[in-house]
């Protein structure tokens, strides 16, 4: 319960950030935040059980919403901050990266990031089921698909994955598919 008091809290701060677009007259400092649930995509041993609630801000200091074709677009990532929480005292991730969009018409839209992890699984191969990681930092990378429902709202379904690229030789990694709701400021 601990922990999840903790994941409260982080979520309660990340969205009160998101109220500094005031301090910023112009332009809001938050571009978007989301709420998701996924659950493990991983197979046998390997699988956590449960759901994984995440919390995710993301910020456009490099004017990624403005960005007229494909170049412009990779040349100019927003960054994005979040975590991962376990319900069912899996491992709990910390992460932060460069994002991407792209928009399939007026509506729809693909977004893949990539960047860092911190997570609290298991280490080392113990006897004991799910997955081993090998080092507390991993590499973060994501891919979602989704639909603009308005102005600000929209949803989206969303594939994670983490892992340390086998630097060790413990490297199972941690994989989720799931849903987000995202709002746009």
């Amino acid at each position: 319960m601990h922990v999840f008091s903790n994941f409260v809290r982080v979520s309660a701060v990340l969205v009160a950030l998101s109220g500094c677009e005031i301090a910023f007259a112009d332009e809001p400092w938050i571009d978007e935040i989301r709420f998701g649930a996924s659950g493990s995509i991983q197979s046998d041993h390997l699988y956590e059980s449960g759901i994984f609630t995440s919390t995710t801000v993301f910020t456009d200091p490099f004017g990624n919403n403005d960005a007229q074709g494909a170049l412009e677009n990779i040349l100019h990532p927003r960054l994005h901050t979040g975590v991962i929480y376990s319900l069912d005292g899996n491992a709990n991730q910390l992460y932060a990266g460069f994002d991407w969009q792209a928009h399939i018409g007026s509506r729809f839209f693909l977004n893949a990031g990539i960047g860092g992890s911190f997570h609290s699984g298991d280490l080392k191969p113990d006897g004991t089921d799910g997955p081993k990681l090998g080092t507390r930092l991993l590499f973060h990378e994501f891919l979602a698909a989704g639909v603009d429902i308005n102005k600000h709202w929209r949803v989206l379904g969303t594939v994670e994955h983490s892992s340390n690229a086998n630097i060790v030789n413990a490297n199972d990694g941690l994989s989720y598919a799931g849903i987000s709701i995202g709002y746009k400021f």
